[in-house]
């Protein structure tokens, strides 16, 4: 809780709020018995299946550690390859049934969890809030890697 008349300044303020997120993550992660980058991943690939390469771009991940996290994923049935129809070379990663049972009510629980970060301001200020942080995840080309709530889009 901020004190009264204690201000945050905007690097602070986008980091801290960056450390809640990534907490609510875990704590939604743990639940459900997964990682939060395994979090991570069933939520990128609610979307659609990635390419590794995309899929390495989109959640930042190197290669290695890329491979590592399907091949975890893929070993408890979460995600599967499958040939990519472009190029028979490469490989898509896809939700199996069980993941996409398991990203799903992950993802709901953490939109929830999420949401309730800003309980405390109006829907004015709820709305201000998502146009000016809209702009900077805009800015800075930040790739889809999480679902609009509730709206069935993909938020940048």
């Amino acid at each position: 809780m901020a004190e009264p008349g204690e201000e945050i300044g905007v690097v602070a303020a986008l980091v801290r709020s960056a450390f809640l997120v990534n907490a609510v993550y875990a704590e939604s992660g743990r639940e459900h018995g997964l990682t939060p980058q395994q979090g991570q991943l069933l939520c990128v690939l609610m979307g659609k299946p990635y390419g590794m390469g995309e899929l390495g771009a989109t959640l930042r991940l190197a290669k290695s550690s890329l491979t590592g996290l399907v091949d975890r994923s893929e070993r408890i049935g979460l995600v599967r390859r499958e040939a990519d129809p472009q190029d028979m070379r490469a490989v898509r990663v896809a939700l199996t049934q069980q993941g996409r049972r398991l990203a799903e009510e992950f993802y709901v629980e953490t939109c929830r969890r999420i949401a309730e970060l800003a309980a405390g301001l109006d829907a004015a200020e709820r709305d201000g809030l998502a146009t000016l942080l809209g702009r900077v995840v805009l800015d800075n080309e930040v790739p889809m890697v999480f679902l609009e709530a509730g709206a069935g889009r993909a938020v940048p």
